[in-house]
């Protein structure tokens, strides 16, 4: 079965090809985003635990902002993707205004609390005042950057949805120099510039993202993309189209907004067992998130390019897809895991931390390594697969559930119950993974996924 799998991913020079383009790209700009934010880790990292800790749990409200933005792109993605394999350009540009409405509101809603009352903020995460008074003057100059992020993201999105990933990936390579460069200048103080520290780390990744977001729409309007048009080509706002945008997306958007807060409580948990435990996890989910970008380029790949499959009403070939990208995620757990352990020493080496954190964070690696072929099938099945066909709602009760049913539960019990130390906590969080691959591979073996939502078009709008 496994080499007759390969057999076919090998055979099959139309489905490497277009892997390829998606993955390769999306994989290198994940890739460096995740570097961009290595960077301000290491050199907050090294003023010490409490500005590691604090800036790490400043940047919780970002990955709660990150999360929403993700999931209103993604749920456009579920459309644009199908509307691609139509090569309906109109409704793509329609799909593209309503994400940037509802990412640009959704960013101010997190936005402003955080620029207005950001001590306040970060009294949720900790009650040290120390940590509080760094991260608040890291949040309320960082938190400018969520509203010009958000435009980006929708961008981006409605870009890799018609198979255009190249641009993003150049401007977000350039971005990432731009970063680090004020990143070093501002934090310290280097070239007669202040010695500011944590809000130097702001002050250029604030930057970072104003680059970004400008040189995105200046190459697509140098390039006159069908993408650049008139105001009313993107924010003609027909009920019934909006209707059809909400209904599948709006499930995508509640997943991640929720599963998003579920996994901010585990960092009330942390913030509470002391600045070791937070600066062992803020060091663990740094490398965890660019360790897996890997995946989260095959399981945006696999969104894409089951998208347009299904849209062009391709399903048998949808459907053999999907089954390649299961085995590549497999065969790329084994790879990446194995890189992992052999690097963990090393990683831990780059931070200024006690030998007490450092053994914190290689056992809260070990943990994560552990679950990795649980954790890494959800991506792609989750955010992959099941999307890809708008089986959106299945998604939202598989993560919601796991979420705040097992892993804050586990959070709750090991942190401040059973108090044991971080990577404990870590791997009890970890567990709901084991519930949404059982559960998440009995709902991809139904095939409720595998359907085409832009078939039928009337009255000037698609209709699932």
């Amino acid at each position: 079965m496994i080499s007759a799998r390969i057999r076919s991913i090998r055979q099959d020079h139309a489905f490497l090809r277009k892997t390829m383009m998606l993955a390769g790209p999306v994989a290198v700009q994940g890739f460096l985003n995740n570097i961009l934010n290595m960077i301000d880790s290491l050199m907050i990292g090294s003023l010490g635990e409490t500005p590691i800790a604090a800036v790490g749990l400043a940047n919780k409200v970002f990955f709660v902002f990150s999360l929403l933005s993700f999931g209103i792109c993604s749920g456009s993605s579920v459309l644009s993707s199908q509307y691609w394999g139509k090569k309906d350009i109109i409704h793509i540009k329609r799909v593209l205004g309503i994400s940037l409405i509802f990412s640009i509101i959704g960013s101010l809603c997190i936005a402003l609390p955080s620029i207005l009352m950001p001590e306040m903020v970060m009294r949720i995460f900790t009650p040290k005042e120390e940590t509080i008074v760094i991260g608040a003057s890291y949040l309320a100059i960082v938190a400018f950057s969520y509203p010009i992020n958000a435009v980006s993201q929708c961008y981006i999105t409605i870009l890799r949805s018609m198979n255009q990933v190249k641009a993003p990936v150049i401007i977000s390579f350039i971005s990432l120099f731009v970063n680090a460069g004020i990143n070093y200048i501002l934090i310290f103080g280097k070239f007669g510039a202040p010695e500011l520290g944590a809000p130097g780390a702001a002050i250029g990744t604030l930057v970072a993202r104003i680059f970004e977001c400008l040189a995105i729409l200046l190459v697509l309007h140098i390039q006159k993309h069908p993408l650049v048009g008139r105001i009313r080509e993107l924010f003609l706002m027909e009920k019934e189209f909006v209707v059809h945008f909400v209904k599948t997306t709006l499930p995508v958007i509640v997943n991640e907004f929720m599963w998003g807060l579920g996994v901010t409580m585990y960092s009330l948990v942390y913030g509470r067992m002391g600045d070791e435990a937070v600066a062992a996890i803020t060091i663990t989910q740094t490398f965890e998130q660019l360790f897996t970008v890997v995946f989260q380029s095959i399981s945006a790949s696999t969104a894409v390019i089951l998208g347009n499959e299904m849209g062009a009403n391709r399903l048998d070939k949808a459907e053999e897809y999907a089954k390649n990208f299961m085995f590549l995620q497999v065969a790329l757990t084994l790879v990446v895991g194995t890189i992992l352990y052999f690097m963990r020493w090393p990683i831990i080496s780059l931070y200024n931390v006690t030998p007490e954190v450092g053994r914190y964070v290689a056992l809260c690696f070990l943990s994560f390594i552990c679950y990795m072929p649980s954790k890494m099938f959800n991506y792609v099945n989750i955010v992959g697969v099941l999307r890809s066909g708008g089986d959106t709602i299945s998604c939202l009760v598989l993560d919601t559930t796991g979420v705040w049913c097992i892993g804050i539960p586990m959070a709750i019990l090991g942190g401040f119950v059973l108090k044991v130390p971080i990577y404990i906590v870590y791997a009890m969080v970890l567990s709901e993974e084991i519930y949404k691959t059982i559960f998440g591979f009995l709902r991809y073996k139904k095939k409720k996924w595998l359907r085409n939502l832009v078939v039928n078009q009337e009255s000037g709008y698609e209709k699932g």
